[in-house]
Formats: C-alpha cells, structure tokens, sequence
C-alpha cells in the first residue's frame, strides 16, 4: 500500500497545475513569492538581483539532462555545503531521488506540447514521520551577471537542483534558512532514514590499525547496504569555518562519500609490492572542485603507476571535477565527523540485511492541572490508574522501589 502523502500548507500540485492549464497562466506561489521575505531573514538581497523562469535564463530548458547525477550539483553563494552535500548522496541512488522528486517525467519540459507547461513543480520531503509535498514556482533568484545565484547544475540549462533547493528553502522557511544546517537533518529529510553522527577520534584511528580497520569495514557495510555517508572537519578553537588546510581540504566544508572501496594493487603499485591491499574512499566536495592534493589525488603520481584500464577494472574512476579520491589512513587523518544515513525500507519484500521500520505512535499532550508540562499520549491514559490508594503504592513508587532492589543485588 503506497504511503500516503501531506500538501504542504494545504497546497495540492494536482489542483493548482490543473488550475492554471484551465486558464492558461503560469503558477504564481502566493505562499513563496519572490520578494525579499522568501530569501533572507537578516540581510538584504544582493543588488541586481531578479528573479526569472528558466526560459528566461536558456531557449531549451530541462529539469534533466542526460538523467541525474552527482555532477548536477554545484552550490551557489549559499552557505548551505550541508544540503547540497547531501542531495549528491541522493543523486547516487534512483529508488531514492524518484521519491523525493515524484513524477519526474510528467514534470518535464515537454517540447511537443508547451501548452501543457504551467511553471509549477512539487518535491517530497519526510518531515515529523511522514512525506510532505511542497509545491513551487520556477522563479528562481538570478544574480547581477544573469547566473542562478543559489544552487545549479554544471550544464547551464539544467533546473532540477535549483527547483529543489528552491522547495527546501520554502520548507524551511527562505533560503537563508539553509545556512550552516546539518547534514544529518538533510539525508532524514530526503531518505526518511535513521542517521546515526559518528566522532572520530583522529589520534587512536592514526596510531591503532585495528581501530581504522574497524571504522573501514562499517562505513564498507553501510555503503554496500546504499546507506547515504558524509563527512566534515571540525573546526578547533580559533579556526575558521571553510579555512583550507594545507592539504586543499576545507575545515566545517561537507563532503560526500561516493565509494568506499578495497582494491589490490598490483606489480606496477607505487607501494613497490605485489597484491598489496589498500582502502580507499571517494569523495565529492559540492562546490564542484577537487580540493584534495595529497597521494592518489588528481594529477598525483600515484596515479602514473595504474594504467586507465586497470583504474576501470578495479573501478578507481573519478567521475567529475569535484570528485576525488583517498587512502583512508589519510582520511582518518584528517577528517573528524561522519553522518551515516541507514535507508529504513517499510515493505514486507525486502532484503533482511537492510533496516525495516517499527512504529510506536504517540503524541505530546498536555499533562492536567499542570499547565506547560507535556506528556506522550501513552502515558496520559495511565495517569488514573497511577494514582496512590490509601495504605498502598502507586506503579511508579513499585517501580522506584524494584530498581532499588536491583541495585542492592548488585
């Protein structure tokens, strides 16, 4: 049984597309308008700015072009690494974009029937346990030189990551909303997963092999299981957020994790040993730059040892400019956070290596004569029947005193 759907502010895609072919208008979004109000909470816009359709921007525009990929992803003035790093894992994985951009060929361009084109687009979000629909217009904030100001794809007549961004801005209340979130956040809202935050300890992962082994070898599972995996350096005392290290990686800058692999080198490895194994991870910056120049880097003569058809055939291809790859000794090195996203999948068919769902609904109510205090609607019905009797002890008092004899047992 598919899984039902909420309007976002009561608005129906459906409805409102409809509406506008019956009158022959593009969709103006009275709720998201394109004012001042819809982009910034503290600042002022930038001057020149417009907001235009994206005919206006190219004669021939696409929500796709040539499908979907990471490589559609390139983050505008916004300081929002944390969303677009984690729209690139979702890019990686069709079960789950389809999901959070539902129709996706019905909201095509179509060039036979431009008739059919009403400006409105809706995109999917899992938000306080269930999918929410937002519905948007195409007007999009353009700067003073006539580019997307916010997030955009590397082929100039591609909107799908703009009109996304543009339905998580209004989700969330403006763009400037999407300034300095978490990636956790982000990969549950688009995925409905569970995101579990790791620390990393930098000094026990580069002293004790068994320890990065370990963390390989979980972060190999999840990525084998499709989990969604970012990382990030945190910055120290007195550092400063999207400062470079000397090594090209950014501090409080989000990265995506695009493979994570163990591949065996051979005679021609630099390590000058035969059948040596070495894991390794491949990341992508979304600002759509390979920051990373240490070994195996791009241009690393690491590289020069490793024919391309032996690359291919280990499957150690960098796929686009801001994608790039590292020996996970260096990676634990260096970086302190990752956000591992584990896919929760709600049909009876699936896999049991993967996680499945177990709902316990509830909900927050009022506690009586106790203005302000809140108590889950599991507990509010059992209010009466844990009231002391006269000689006797409530179920809480039972329980305190059962814990305490535990304890003395202990």
């Amino acid at each position: 049984m598919p899984e039902r759907v909420y309007g976002f502010q009561g608005q129906s895609f459906h409805k409102l597309k409809r509406a506008c072919l019956r009158r022959g208008k593009l969709f103006q979004d009275p709720l998201f308008p394109p004012s001042a109000l819809s982009l910034f909470y503290k600042r002022d816009p930038p001057p020149g700015l417009t907001w235009k359709r994206p005919r206006e921007l190219c004669k021939d525009p696409r929500l796709f072009v040539d499908g979907i990929s990471t490589r559609d992803l390139h983050q505008g003035s916004l300081g929002n690494c944390w969303m677009v790093a984690a729209t690139s894992c979702l890019a990686s994985e069709p079960s789950l974009w389809k999901k959070v951009i539902p129709d996706h060929a019905e909201q095509e361009w179509n060039l036979k029937r431009p008739d059919l084109y009403a400006g409105i687009f809706h995109f999917r979000f899992w938000r306080l346990g269930r999918w929410t629909d937002v519905v948007v217009d195409d007007r999009l904030p353009v700067s003073e030189d006539g580019t997307l100001l916010f997030c955009r794809s590397a082929t100039p007549r591609e909107f799908w990551s703009a009109l996304l961004e543009k339905a998580y801005a209004k989700l969330n209340g403006c763009y400037e909303a999407l300034e300095g979130g978490n990636t956790a956040e982000a990969l549950i809202d688009f995925t409905g997963g569970v995101s579990e935050p790791l620390s990393l300890d930098r000094e026990a992962l580069t002293l004790h092999l068994n320890q990065r082994k370990a963390l390989f070898q979980t972060l190999a599972k999840a990525h084998e299981r499709r989990a969604l995996i970012t990382c990030s350096i945190r910055p120290a005392e007195g550092e400063t957020v999207e400062s470079v290290l000397d090594c090209g990686l950014v501090r409080g800058h989000a990265y995506g994790i695009t493979a994570v692999r163990k591949v065996r080198l051979g005679e021609r490895s630099l390590l000058g040993s035969c059948g040596v194994r070495l894991c390794m991870v491949r990341m992508r910056n979304p600002w759509g730059t390979a920051d990373w120049t240490g070994p195996w880097s791009q241009g690393s003569q690491h590289w020069q040892r490793v024919g391309r058809g032996e690359r291919e055939k280990m499957g150690l291809i960098v796929r686009d400019v801001g994608e790039f790859w590292m020996e996970f000794e260096d990676f634990c090195r260096y970086f302190t956070d990752v956000v591992v996203c584990r896919l929760v999948e709600r049909s009876l068919l699936w896999p049991r290596t993967h996680w499945r769902e177990v709902r316990c609904p509830g909900e927050w109510a009022p506690a009586p004569n106790t203005p302000g205090t809140l108590l889950s609607r599991r507990q509010a019905p059992n209010l009466g029947k844990n009231a002391a009797k006269p000689g006797g002890l409530n179920q809480t008092q039972r329980g305190d005193r059962k814990e305490a004899r535990l304890g003395e047992r202990q």
